[in-house]
């Protein structure tokens, strides 16, 4: 059952930052359309599962970049 998550980070302040973000997102599996605003400081993406949630969060926060809240 894939569902939709919005995640917000932190520290994003340029179109590098989008791209690292985008590319560490769409390297794990069961995450997919994966969209990243810097204007909003947040990333939507399709997950397959709850234990994606955790291993999106974590890759974001390898880049560098802190993720706030929880997914909406």
């Amino acid at each position: 059952m894939s569902m939709t998550i919005t995640l917000k980070i932190d520290g994003m302040h340029c179109g590098g930052c989008v791209r690292s973000v985008e590319k560490a997102a769409q390297a794990l599996d069961g995450v997919s359309n994966v969209q990243v605003s810097l204007e909003n400081a947040e990333l939507t993406a399709d997950v397959a599962g709850p234990d994606r949630i955790a291993a999106l969060r974590s890759a974001i926060e390898a880049c560098g970049f802190d993720v706030t809240g929880t997914p909406a």
